[in-house]
């Protein structure tokens, strides 16, 4: 690899490290007798960086003697994995953890309404859903409920969070077999959760006295007039919720690939090499936060040979539609792991749309543009002296292989005749080569 793209990548990397190292977290000094509660935002799809975020939290809060940790919960579900980490953090934190469905049309979906059980304490605002947790594959005929063995796995394990948290196991595992969804009053009736709270205030006032379990410990919570303490997002986890997205996975690999192929067909600006190599890297980075399927990647990367081919010998778009055949697949079947998403929440729609505009725009791409970029490679030379050969003018004086004159573009040129051919003033003359100054020529025949 070229030596500036390696410095232009080391440099960029550097420069997000220094960034994350800047941008910390943070929400207002805290004094240190006042009693403080710490509050996270789950919003939108559960990543990788989501879980980061949460674990980071929670190890603050601890370490700020925080008097419970408030997540406020807004999600469609996401990655099992990261719902797993997530889960984990918070069965084990130190500090009440509380979690809270809000604003109002909010919902606690999938890997949502798993997080909501896992709490110390779980609240609804009005008009909020929870359930619908039955885990999904992706594949080439779309979404589908994943096998039994796994749907049983995590119908046991949700029931056993329920129960050791003292909430209806039976309805928990209803969210995983049945898909359940419930609405506020649905949950609090069935022992989902443990209040319903018209906004933050009025849950704090009510949660206010009561009495959690931390490991062995009875712990009555002070919650009434306590400050909020909000974490901001640190740039690293920001980078890790956008990559470890399939969608954004599949759309930097494909920058990635493509701007290595382009910087490879026209050396020398390094731009599209050092953009190709940093989406590559950050890709294969994004996908290794989630499972990956490796012959989607096989299809993948044989749907960019067949477009390259496409491109050095046209096939009047065969190659190229197959090409899109196999990125279409490949993009679809690439995350390998289960997902835990509100079937309603439009996500699968939304990767779906992704994969086909990439597969189209990536078809037009090679189909156009690589095709004509080969296309003036193998056309004749339009500047320098190499574009003189092959033209007709007349001879200035007379022309042998010791000399004479040509008029060219308004310019006298030194020209000569070859193999003892003479040419006279006037005749037509075509240029055959050159030397430097001097034009070789020969009597044009009428």
């Amino acid at each position: 690899m070229n030596t500036k793209l390696v410095r232009g990548i080391f440099l960029i990397l550097v420069l997000l490290c220094i960034a994350g190292a800047l941008l910390a977290p943070g929400g207002g000094a805290v004094k240190d007798d006042e009693k403080v509660i710490y509050v996270l935002r789950i919003d939108g799809t559960v990543t990788e960086g989501t879980a980061l975020d949460v674990v980071e939290g929670l190890q603050e809060a601890e370490e700020m003697d925080a008097e419970a940790v408030l997540i406020e919960l807004d999600t469609p579900g996401g990655l099992v994995s990261s719902m797993l980490k997530i889960s984990e953090a918070i069965l084990n934190s130190e500090v009440p953890v509380i979690t809270y469905v809000t604003p109002k049309g909010a919902i606690a979906a999938s890997a949502g309404s798993f997080i909501l059980i896992s709490s110390n304490i779980a609240a609804m605002s009005p008009g909020t859903t929870t359930g619908a947790a039955m885990p999904v594959e992706i594949g080439v005929e779309g979404r589908k409920a994943a096998d039994e063995k796994t749907i049983n796995f995590f119908a046991g394990h949700f029931e056993s969070v329920a129960a050791s948290r003292g909430r209806n196991a039976t309805q928990a595992k209803r969210f995983v077999t049945d898909n359940d969804v419930l609405n506020e009053n649905l949950a609090l009736e069935r022992g989902i959760i443990d209040l319903i709270a018209e906004n933050e205030n009025d849950l704090l006032n009510k949660v206010d006295g009561m009495t959690v379990k931390i490991e062995d410990e009875n712990r009555t919570l002070a919650t009434k007039d306590a400050s909020l303490y909000i974490k901001q997002k640190t740039v690293r986890s920001s980078l890790l919720e956008l990559l470890s997205d399939p969608q954004i996975a599949v759309i930097l690999m494909m920058v990635g690939i493509y701007g290595l192929i382009f910087g490879f067909m026209s050396p020398g600006t390094y731009v599209p090499e050092m953009i190709g190599a940093i989406c590559l890297i950050l890709a294969l980075y994004g996908m290794g936060l989630f499972e990956v399927n490796v012959f989607g990647i096989v299809l993948i990367i044989a749907a960019v040979l067949l477009f390259i081919s496409e491109a050095l010998t046209p096939t009047f778009g065969i190659l190229t539609t197959g090409g899109a055949v196999c990125l279409i697949i490949g993009a679809l079947i690439l995350p390998k792991e289960p997902f835990l998403f509100n079937p309603q929440s439009g996500w699968f729609e939304g990767f779906v749309l992704t994969v086909i505009g990439i597969a189209v725009a990536s078809a037009a791409f090679f189909f156009f543009a690589v095709g004509a970029v080969l296309k003036a490679r193998k056309r004749k030379v339009k500047v320098g002296g190499e574009e003189l050969i092959g033209k007709v003018t007349k001879a200035e004086t007379e022309i042998n292989e010791d000399g004479g004159t040509v008029k060219l573009r308004g310019e006298i040129w030194n020209a000569r005749t070859v193999a003892g051919e003479q040419i006279n003033e006037g005749e037509k003359v075509e240029i055959i080569d050159r030397e430097g100054l001097m034009l070789i020529v020969k009597r044009k025949e009428s």
